[in-house]
């Protein structure tokens, strides 16, 4: 198909807007779907989205839209939109030339909402913006387009007014991105260059790699180069997903697909990589994506210490299809061997967990999420370090920095106080307060992401009934008085539950993680001492009661010398047992640390 009747375009919004409920619809309007083959959610595939009801992978399907008589190929990419995904949206925006924006006529602009209309604007996109949910009894759709204008200043004169569950406005949204989304500028005489975006190990076929085709066309048997690794794969197999896989003889430039290559090695595939042929290839690669900084980190452990090279093949195949994932080898004297990972945010870690569990069928252990920290030595070294275990002694130290990020809540004006104190509880400093409508207030503060990584975002939600929205990003590291506060079962410290906290916060915490650890380490025949300690210091505890057995049960009426006897023989075996005793300490203890409230 001629470059000119080509769409590609992207679905942004933020959480719970309707992205994939719109998705459905363009899917069904358009004729892609039989009524038999229709469902919701229906590009969501992953149980897990399914289960939560939110986008976690970006999906792409090509359309057909005939308009004025003409037929066009439209490729939409369904993104996420929740925080922790927003590389799959940056990614897929990549691919494209337009994007819908939808927002909910209910709700208004929200934090997401803004965050994916930057990175969109940054991209150069023109931007279509919807109105959904406009069948709602408490839809604004007057108040809401002026909020559009006035935070996002983009005109909204023409705005479509959609309700994506009752099909209201669909054709005019397919009508609209023919009419106003740029086609893309492609030129098919020149060398092949498409662009990877997303790509997943398949146990049959291997890699499969999803691209957008720039320059030149790739066909079916010719054989192409990964520029970055450059490897030479002959293509097996090409395909367009419509929305079911549809197997083509030829790509040509400014259209989206997959290519099959029986790619075994999956370090040879990676996104924001150049394909070329490898015949006559192109000498300049794209520009790529920018690799991404993980924000959390979380020691994983399997529990049987066999599994550990299973964890490393299903880390290796998870990173294929999320490359916002990292991970490093890591020891711990109390869980053995396994993996230090570096995840975008809370969110994207639970994912990363579950997905491990169920897609390859391991049993896990994870620990408490820290952030990193830059050391200043005496010595005028500088280094960083994310795991507290790896904190130098505090006699080498001349400072700590800890990151801190500029969070933006967006929140109905009847939860402002609360919200205020949970800022200010977690050591935050109030940027600024703008109202944007009577009801609805945007919030800046800076905080440090240590505080965010705990339970902040669960408390936020809370607190605000659910309405409540948060974006964060990065700023810079400055000083702060931290401390590593080690958490010791019967005098042994267990290293994989130290944290590093702030001083003036250490005494609290730590006594309330000692109560916690109480409720969830079960009891044993012996006293268990929990305490938390700071360096030689300890500053909480808690003694977990000895289980007793009822061995006077038998010894029934005679003396009391005789019972005397036998609670002293008892006694004796539990000294015993105290020296040579070792506590199991389960998972729930290990991620106690986020329960624990201020």
């Amino acid at each position: 198909m001629d470059p000119k009747f080509i769409r590609n375009f992207s679905i942004i919004a933020h959480i719970d807007h309707g992205k994939s409920t719109l998705a459905d619809a363009l899917l069904d309007v358009s004729g892609a779907l039989t009524q038999r083959e229709q469902k919701e959610q229906f590009l969501d595939n992953m149980d897990l989205e399914r289960e939560r009801g939110i986008t976690i992978k970006a999906q792409t399907v090509c359309l057909k839209w005939v308009k004025d008589n003409q037929e066009y190929q439209i490729n939409l990419i369904d993104t996420p939109g929740h925080v922790d995904f927003s590389y799959e949206v940056s990614r897929s925006l990549a691919a494209c030339e337009g994007a819908l924006l939808v927002v909910d006529a209910a709700q208004g602009v929200e934090a997401q909402t803004l965050a994916n209309v930057y990175l969109a604007i940054e991209n150069n996109l023109e931007i279509v913006p919807v109105l959904n949910k406009v069948d709602l009894p408490s839809a604004d759709p007057e108040g809401v387009r002026k909020q559009i204008e006035d935070t996002i200043g983009l005109d909204c004169s023409n705005i479509i007014h959609a309700s994506a569950k009752e099909r209201r406005g669909v054709k005019e949204i397919l009508d609209a991105i023919v009419e106003l989304v740029p086609p893309p500028v492609a030129d098919r005489a020149l060398p092949l260059r498409a662009l990877i975006f997303d790509s997943w190990f398949d146990s049959y076929q291997g890699v499969v790699v999803l691209l957008r085709l720039k320059d030149g066309v790739v066909r079916k048997g010719e054989k192409i180069r990964f520029m970055a690794t450059g490897r030479d794969y002959e293509v097996l197999r090409l395909g367009k997903y419509a929305p079911f896989p549809l197997w083509v003889d030829t790509l040509e430039a400014g259209e989206v697909g997959y290519i099959v290559c029986g790619i075994k090695d999956i370090r040879d595939v990676k996104v924001g990589d150049t394909v070329t042929t490898a015949r006559n290839p192109a000498t300049v690669a794209l520009p790529g994506f920018q690799k991404m900084k993980a924000m959390v980190f979380a020691g994983i452990f399997p529990v049987d210490a066999t599994d550990f090279e299973n964890l490393k093949d299903a880390l290796d195949k998870l990173a294929l299809n999320d490359s916002s994932l990292s991970f490093d080898k890591e020891k711990s004297e109390a869980l053995g061997f396994g993996y230090r990972c570096g995840f975008l945010g809370l969110l994207h870690m639970e994912i990363v967990q579950e997905r491990l569990e169920r897609e390859f069928g391991l049993n896990l252990i994870t620990t408490a999420p820290t952030v990193v920290y830059r050391v200043h030595m005496t010595d005028g070294t500088v280094s960083d370090f994310e795991n507290p275990s790896q904190m130098p002694p505090e006699v080498k130290i001349a400072k700590l920095e800890e990151p801190f990020v500029k969070v933006t809540l967006h929140t109905p004006t009847d939860f402002i106080g609360q919200i205020l104190k949970l800022c200010e509880d977690k050591r935050g400093s109030q940027i600024k307060m703008d109202y944007v409508s009577e009801k609805k207030v945007i919030i800046e503060y800076k905080l440090p992401l240590n505080e965010i990584v705990l339970d902040f975002y669960d408390r936020l939600k809370s607190i605000s009934k659910g309405y409540a929205s948060m974006e964060y990003e990065l700023l810079d590291f400055e000083e702060s008085d931290l401390v590593k506060m080690d958490v010791m079962i019967n005098g042994e410290p267990i290293d994989a539950l130290s944290l590093v906290v702030h001083r003036s916060k250490a005494v609290t915490r730590g006594r309330v993680l000692c109560e916690k650890m109480k409720e969830l380490i079960p009891r044993q025949q012996y006293q268990v001492a929990i305490q938390a300690a700071i360096g030689a210091k300890i500053i909480a505890r808690e003694t977990l009661g000895a289980l007793r057995k009822d061995v006077t049960a038998k010894c029934y009426g005679g003396d009391i010398s005789r019972k005397r006897k036998l609670l002293e023989k008892q006694k004796e075996g539990k000294k015993r047992l105290k020296q040579i005793g070792s506590v199991e300490v389960p998972q729930e203890a290990f991620l106690a640390i986020l329960k624990v409230e201020d």
